[in-house]
């Protein structure tokens, strides 16, 4: 993404070096010139580029959170999600009970704190979106368009989630519950003793027959080659879904920045009310128990390894470019580091408490039905939409609690939907930067986003749906989410420089800490060594098990074809890095070796950020020296005003 004048000097060597005498520029006695070299120079009168050059392009202000509080509820709400609720708490009983958190804690030390550190780092420091951020690198400008599509599946699906909630939400507000026993069209399944799992072969629960019949309406279809018709309460809930959604972010941060003060906390009041009325009932501790009990032999099984690994690139949101967009409205001067370290805590031990909050009343279900409680465990929408309504139906006041759950659900959706749609909208916005400035033309650029999601997510809510719900979720966030945080890491630890990045974060948070200078050299060893490695290894696994095991929903087995599309969408996002790299050598000029040179090193504009920042005083020698190209009025413009602060 360089500039005209970049690419003309690139372009013509000779007229690179008959400009290098008129562009030179003297400041504090250095002579800054071209190519980045600085050398002793007697003092001279100021240059004043408004006489040499046309004045510089006006700078959009880009908006910035109203507190770190803002920005901190907003990364926990959009980490803490509904794979906390669902997913951890499955992984847990299904790899060994409480023994499941060893390999969980060492992968989200060495792999998931790392990364997540590396995206706020890179985010706050470049304050730009997953595509512009990489002028860091322009090589890598694929790893931010990879970032947009995976964005851009998991908004297609997500949403379909909190439409179901909405679904739900609104049937607790029966009484009896539409899925209870005590309604009266389960009475026949209830009577006849068929009520429980569909999965031991007991036939159809009433909260079974509730979720695939009038709710899925997946009863109704063959496969993912016969969707079905729309059912139009699910599609009605789903545009109410977006008109929050375009709603909550129509102001930018400045809106989902307040919501997040009760988006982001009430989870946390539900699960404590939960966790209290699950301890007073009966079979509770038989729950917890069956979820922390250790099996010490799961620890040699891959499987188990790389269920840890998942489970933190789920919760934690990394390869999305949510948590970048998030970080590029910080202050320059926040301490990366101290949010990383609170935000990637607060959602592991929200992992781990949900656990309790699940199990204790999955226990209770357990002990009222005399099965074992593995038998009604469950992973997915089959624990949130089928295990718990059933346990939620059981209670004393089942309506109230079923309220609280579902509103539970829709409030973690909703953050969650909010960072992946900030990762979307931040992207565009920053390659088309009028549009910050056009209330009109960005609300109605939202509108358009918000309503094309819309009417691609009616496919999800057919019939058959949910098989196509199924492949999306299972291919969106598998290998190309994980090539594309591994490029990421390679990237900048050895095309920009893992010396020059740790150097660029205690830049930020300068002074820093003696204990941060000291965790980042953990930081450090992590990113070139042990990330990587780990990494490889998640990435061999998932590839030997896609092709030795087959996608499935159900009994259903989905057919070849529908397999390799759901390959194809992934690899789809990791191909950008390619096809973009591609793009940035053509750019350039030289030899292949040279062109390689030139298309890592980063853009002059690259640290205006750290330049425009009011509280720094930054060495000039250290503007330009190492990765200019050329410099463009930006650069001289923001020396002038350096030289001028420092007057």
């Amino acid at each position: 993404m360089q500039d005209d004048h970049g690419k003309a000097a690139l372009g013509n060597p000779d007229g690179a070096r008959a400009t290098t005498a008129q562009n030179s520029h003297h400041l504090n006695g250095h002579t800054v010139t071209q190519n980045g070299s600085d050398s002793p120079a007697t003092p001279s009168p100021q240059w004043d580029s408004r006489a040499e050059s046309p004045a510089p392009a006006e700078v959009i202000p880009r908006e910035q959170w109203g507190g770190k509080y803002e920005f901190l509820l907003s990364c926990i709400g959009y980490c803490v999600g509904l794979a906390n609720v669902w997913r951890f708490p499955y992984l847990c009983y299904r790899n060994g009970g409480g023994v499941f958190l060893i390999p969980y804690f060492i992968m989200l030390f060495v792999t998931g704190v790392p990364l997540f550190l590396m995206e706020l780092s890179l985010g706050q420091y470049g304050a730009a979106g997953p595509i512009t951020v990489w002028k860091c690198c322009p090589l890598l400008k694929g790893i931010g368009i990879g970032m947009l599509c995976v964005s851009t599946l998991v908004c297609l699906y997500y949403n379909v989630i909190i439409a179901w909630t909405f679904y739900y939400l609104g049937s607790s507000f029966q009484s009896p519950l539409p899925w209870s026993c005590d309604a009266p069209a389960n009475v026949g399944l209830c009577g006849n003793g068929t009520a429980g799992n569909g999965s031991t072969g007991k036939g159809l629960s009433p909260t079974e027959k509730f979720w695939n019949e009038q709710v899925l309406g997946v009863a109704y279809s063959e496969g993912l080659h016969d969707p079905g018709p729309v059912r139009w309460p699910l599609a009605l809930c789903l545009l109410a879904a977006w008109i929050i959604i375009f709603l909550c972010i129509l102001k930018g941060i400045r809106s989902s920045g307040k919501v997040v003060y009760v988006t982001a906390t009430f989870p946390y009041l539900v699960l404590i009310v939960l966790i209290i009325r699950g301890a007073t009932l009966e079979g509770s501790l038989q729950g917890i128990a069956f979820y922390l009990t250790p099996d010490w032999s799961r620890l040699a099984n891959a499987q188990v390894w790389n269920d840890a690994a998942s489970q933190v690139f789920y919760s934690l949101g990394i390869g999305v470019g949510g948590l970048l967009s998030m970080a590029s409205y910080n202050k320059f001067d926040n301490n990366v580091i101290r949010d990383t370290l609170i935000i990637t805590g607060g959602n592991c031990c929200t992992s781990f408490f949900a656990g309790f909050a699940i199990f204790s009343i999955l226990g209770h279900m357990a002990w009222k039905k005399g099965v074992p409680v593995g038998e009604v465990a469950d992973s997915g929408p089959g624990l949130a939409f089928v295990a718990y309504p059933e346990a939620l139906a059981l209670l004393p006041g089942s309506a109230f609690w079923s309220i609280l759950f579902f509103l539970m659900l829709f409030m973690l959706g909703i953050d969650t939907l909010f960072g992946n749609m900030e990762g979307i909208t931040t992207a565009v916005l920053d390659e088309f930067p009028h549009l910050r400035t056009n209330a009109l033309h960005k609300s109605l650029f939202l509108g358009a986003l918000c309503f094309s999601f819309y009417l691609m997510g009616l496919l999800l809510v057919t019939n058959g749906g949910i098989y196509w719900f199924t492949l999306i979720d299972s291919f969106s966030t598998s290998f190309g989410l994980i090539i594309i945080t591994l490029f990421m890491c390679l990237g900048i630890s050895f095309f920009y420089g893992v010396n020059q990045f740790c150097q660029d974060i205690v830049d930020m948070i300068c002074p820093c800490p003696a204990w941060c200078l000291k965790v980042l050299i953990y930081f450090k060893v992590c990113w070139v060594f042990f990330t990587p490695f780990l990494l490889l290894f998640i990435l061999t696994y998932i590839f030997i098990e896609m092709y030795n095991t087959s996608l499935h929903y159900g009994s259903y087995v989905y057919p070849r074809w529908g397999k390799a599309l759901g390959v194809c969408m992934a690899a789809t996002c990791c191909l950008q890095i390619l096809i973009w790299a591609i793009v940035a050598i053509s750019k350039e000029t030289g030899t292949l070796k040279e062109r390689f040179q030139k298309s890592i090193k980063p853009l002059n504009s690259w640290r205006v950020n750290n330049l425009n920042n009011a509280n720094r005083v930054v060495e000039p020698e250290r503007v330009d020296a190492p990765f200019s190209v050329t410099l463009t009025d930006m650069d001289f413009t923001a020396m002038n005003w350096e030289m001028g602060s420092q007057a």
